[in-house]
């Protein structure tokens, strides 16, 4: 595959001790942005590649990973060549939603900020594997949580943190904050001014995990450049490459083979398990052991796709129903009832 493959650290290298933190990677295109970012501030990109250790040649193509480990030595030598302790800042400004391949356009294309939120917490793992993204609703807010899986530099968050916040405004309105921001970093000893003047909201720092918490009501409100079309299309090209980026993954496998069986009417466990080349038993077994099981992933999928159908104006509630596999209206219209509280036509009409 041409471009940046993952590479083996020596031992010690990075901030975490252990081998398999050295193998968790990030999206290799990340580093298109922090060349850009240098290029920015009159500073040769290529060369400080070089020093860190990072081929200068980066490709856009999302299974060319960087080890987060070799992204850490890279901003170290990026702060120190800038002298500038707010560099991961200045490198959200340069970060582009094509940069995050297929998820960017898919995020772009969000019905909402909650459907943008939610399209990350399922995909992340294509950008990043340092952390499990969550949304979690309380008290009228939308907490956006990133627990971390490993150490990572502190500018790799706030380039990250600021780059939602920046794409959030430019996909909603201008005038939109966040309600508060919790950093996993220590604050820089420069202070907290550049977060706040950034993020316009308070910020905080040295928590267990990332958090970016929203108010709600601005998460539940249309998008002008809404695509539910374009970003299906683009989901798909994400399950695709996770499924080749971590062939291991159970649950991403049985949600493609779901995908591809719903249309045909025929989507059993036997069925999945033998395009998955294990027996029904060993999948059961696999699925259990990451706290889940076919049926779950049967009705999360069908629930998913209906939801993104119902949103395409074209597409009938009959079209809807066989699309999903199931037998007639009625049938989809009790399962979706179930899954949302409303009716298909009822959520299609909704506000």
């Amino acid at each position: 595959m041409p471009g940046l493959r993952i590479e083996r650290l020596p031992d010690g290298a990075g901030l975490s001790s252990s081998n398999a933190a050295q193998e968790l990677t990030t999206i290799g295109s990340y580093g298109l942005a922090i060349a850009r970012a240098l290029e920015s501030c009159g500073i040769d990109s290529a060369r400080i590649f070089r020093a860190a250790g990072v081929p200068p040649a980066l490709s856009n193509d999302p299974l060319s990973r960087l080890p987060i480990t070799t992204l850490t030595r890279l901003y170290r030598t990026c702060v120190e060549v800038t002298n500038n302790p707010y560099f991961g800042l200045t490198v959200a400004r340069h970060v582009h939603i094509s940069n995050l391949h297929a998820l960017g356009y898919a995020l772009a294309a969000s019905a909402t900020l909650m459907d943008f939120c939610r399209r990350l917490e399922r995909y992340f793992r294509l950008v990043s594997q340092s952390a499990k993204v969550s949304v979690t609703e309380a008290d009228g807010n939308v907490l956006l949580r990133f627990e971390h899986q490993v150490e990572i530099s502190g500018e790799t968050e706030d380039a990250f943190f600021a780059f939602l916040i920046l794409t959030m405004r430019m996909l909603y309105k201008r005038t939109f904050n966040p309600v508060r921001v919790e950093f996993h970093r220590p604050m820089p000893r420069e202070g907290a001014e550049p977060y706040e003047a950034l993020m316009r909201a308070p910020v905080s720092f040295s928590h267990a995990d990332g958090v970016l918490v929203f108010d709600k009501t601005d998460l539940v409100q249309p998008l002008s450049g809404s695509s539910p079309e374009l970003a299906q299309v683009n989901d798909a090209i994400v399950l695709g490459y996770l499924a080749r980026l971590d062939k291991s993954d159970v649950i991403t496998g049985v949600t493609r083979k779901i995908i591809e069986f719903l249309p045909d009417g025929d989507c059993s466990r036997e069925k999945v398990a033998k395009a998955l080349f294990m027996s029904p038993t060993t999948l059961q077994s696999r699925l259990a052991q990451r706290g889940t099981h076919f049926q779950q992933l049967l009705d999360d999928t069908r629930k998913e796709l209906a939801c993104s159908y119902l949103q395409q104006a074209a597409r009938s509630v009959t079209e809807i129903t066989f699309l999903l596999g199931f037998t007639d209206t009625s049938n989809f219209t009790r399962a979706f009832k179930r899954w949302t509280g409303v009716s298909p036509t009822e959520f299609r009409h909704q506000p």
